[in-house]
């Protein structure tokens, strides 16, 4: 058999690929819009009130009243699941945007400034860093009787070290470059000139971080919710239908698969989209 006939397969299997990936990521989108609609409206596509209970119909499987069946307490889950949509959801865009905020102004502060300035900065951020970022939470949590805000604030200030040392070093990279001098020379303020001109240059990092903070608190609020930690006993949400449920697999077990597998799909999902944006952002800005 001939190179060319073998390298013909390869070249065909190849040539898939930027479909397949094109798939995942319309996928992805569409589940996080699907999301996104869920949170805005999900009192008004949710079939039953969360919080109804019906005994006698406890631990129910699948069925036309109840497509994905009842907790032991009679509660619809699909009903939970959607309301519980919420908490995971906002809780995590909070951290990703906040965790954003922080990380890109003393990022670029320390790296742009240097001297004391990035030292000072930069003692901080490791001293975040040589915290155990779980046991922390835990730990505060704990002490001050768990509650939502209070692991999102946590969570927020644990995640913008990590994003801050990064987006210092691609400071540090794009600070000798032509264009920070020309904007020097032109005697634009250190302000104007980290946020107007070094910024946009280092988004695609920050797009991706913003991403990943986004999975990260997702997870952790679920995980939070799961020990006890987070949102309220009773209430809908997706870390903490999994605890409720977990002892009844066997009788339905949509009632702890439902949340974990929407937590599952939506961080697979912010994780693909995120490196998606990332392509393009970088793309645009090499080409510019």
């Amino acid at each position: 058999m001939s190179s060319a006939a073998v390298s013909q397969p390869v070249a065909a299997r190849r040539a898939r690929l930027p479909r397949v990936r094109t798939i995942f990521v319309g996928l992805s989108i569409g589940w996080l819009a699907i999301v996104a609609f869920v949170v805005v409206a999900g009192p008004l596509v949710a079939p039953r009130s969360p919080a109804s209970q019906d005994l006698i119909r406890g631990l129910a499987g699948p069925s036309g009243s109840h497509l994905l069946g009842t907790d032991e307490l009679g509660r619809d889950i699909l009903s939970r699941a959607l309301i519980g949509t919420r908490s995971p959801v906002l809780g995590a865009l909070a951290i990703a945007f906040g965790a954003m905020i922080l990380s890109v102004t003393f990022g670029l502060v320390a790296g742009y400034r240097g001297g004391r300035t990035e030292s000072l900065v930069m003692r901080g951020i490791d001293l975040l860093l040589a915290m155990p970022a779980l046991l922390v939470i835990i730990v505060v949590a704990g002490a001050f009787g768990g509650g939502y805000v209070v692991a999102v604030l946590l969570l927020i200030a644990l995640s913008a070290p990590w994003d801050a040392r990064i987006i210092r070093g691609v400071t540090l990279e794009q600070k000798p470059r032509a264009y920070v001098e020309a904007a020097r020379v032109m005697r634009l303020s250190d302000r104007r000139v980290m946020f107007s001109h070094i910024l946009p240059n280092v988004l695609p990092l920050v797009i991706v971080n913003a991403c990943l903070d986004f999975t990260f608190g997702l997870v952790t609020l679920a995980a939070l919710s799961f020990v006890g930690l987070g949102v309220e006993p009773g209430s809908a949400d997706w870390g903490l239908m999994v605890f409720e449920n977990r002892g009844v697999l066997s009788i339905n077990p949509w009632a702890a698969l439902a949340p974990a597998l929407l937590i599952v799909a939506t961080a697979v999902s912010a994780n693909i989209v995120g490196d998606w944006l990332y392509e393009r952002v970088d793309t645009k800005g090499r080409a510019r």
